[in-house]
């Protein structure tokens, strides 16, 4: 775990019974950094402990109140900027690692066919495993999961007194990376639809603040993929068989050169999804570097 000199943390009480503690990761893909929560008073849950940087383990602990402790740790996917503090705070506390699976668990059949052949696995944290599995309908001391795949396998939300903890699903700052195979564009749309569908109130995100209109943030994240599959379908009219790199250079044109490759890996899993949906098709084997052409 490192142990260097990093930024102060930012602590807040988001609502009674709700606390925030920032890591001090930010950057251009974590914004301002991984926001760990603090659930409860007496017997507290801690939804994603974050990277692993000791000063964020002494912050958590610090903001628990005299007498308090750590009775779950809860983990919305293995990401290394949400995951790998899980076990040093289980180690500290004592208290078990709940999540969906280890960090190959749930990839689609789909995806598990192309495996290596579509790279990725960009910011995955290998060594993540749970100490108990939990699935959709699980209730953890009044938190309802929700199995949420797309940025992740094994991504979960979780609902609690009318909010809903998002993980890197939603959030109101950016739109999320979805990287082949780990990341699936179909099941992203599925899990956004899924989440539209209900009435929580407010979303607390992975990453930025709290998404206070959160089944319109739903609908313009689908409305957002939906105008950028329209243009990958035009693009591939226009300039003919391209592969994502290609077409994320002719898509992303307002975007800083260093973002490009999320942009393709993007791109990537829009192309491997209108591929399952048969409209376009891939010239030879379907991998990374793949050219694609309109039916």
């Amino acid at each position: 775990m490192q142990s260097e000199t990093v930024q102060s943390e930012t602590r807040a009480v988001l609502a009674p019974g709700l606390r925030r503690v920032t890591a001090p990761n930010p950057s251009p893909m974590t914004f301002t950094g991984t926001q760990t929560y603090i659930l409860g008073e007496g017997a507290v849950c801690v939804i994603d402990p974050g990277p692993a940087l000791r000063p964020h383990l002494e912050a958590i602990l610090a903001a628990l109140e005299p007498g308090e402790r750590v009775s779950k740790i809860l983990v919305t996917h293995s990401h290394l900027d949400h995951s790998p503090l899980a076990r040093p705070l289980a180690d500290a506390t004592g208290a078990p690692i709940l999540a969906a699976g280890p960090s190959d668990w749930g990839i689609s059949p789909v995806m598990a066919d192309l495996g290596e052949a579509v790279g990725g696995g960009e910011g995955v944290d290998p060594d993540f495993a749970p100490d108990e599995q939990i699935a959709e309908g699980d209730d953890i001391d009044g938190i309802a999961v929700l199995e949420t795949p797309g940025h992740m396998a094994n991504h979960l939300s979780f609902a609690w007194d009318g909010a809903l903890f998002s993980g890197d699903l939603v959030m109101g700052w950016s739109t999320s990376l979805v990287s082949p195979p780990d990341g699936d564009m179909t099941a992203f749309f599925a899990s956004l639809d899924k989440l539209k569908a209900r009435s929580d109130r407010i979303y607390y995100p992975g990453h930025g603040d709290p998404v206070r209109a959160p089944q319109a943030r739903c609908a313009e994240l689908i409305a957002h993929r939906r105008t950028r599959e329209a243009q990958i379908l035009s693009a591939l009219a226009a300039i003919g068989p391209a592969n994502a790199e290609m077409l994320a250079r002719h898509i992303y044109t307002d975007v800083a050169p260093a973002l490009l490759p999320a942009a393709a890996r993007n791109v990537l899993a829009h192309l491997i999804d209108l591929t399952t949906r048969a409209r376009i098709h891939p010239q030879g084997p379907l991998h990374a570097n793949a050219l694609f052409r309109p039916e």
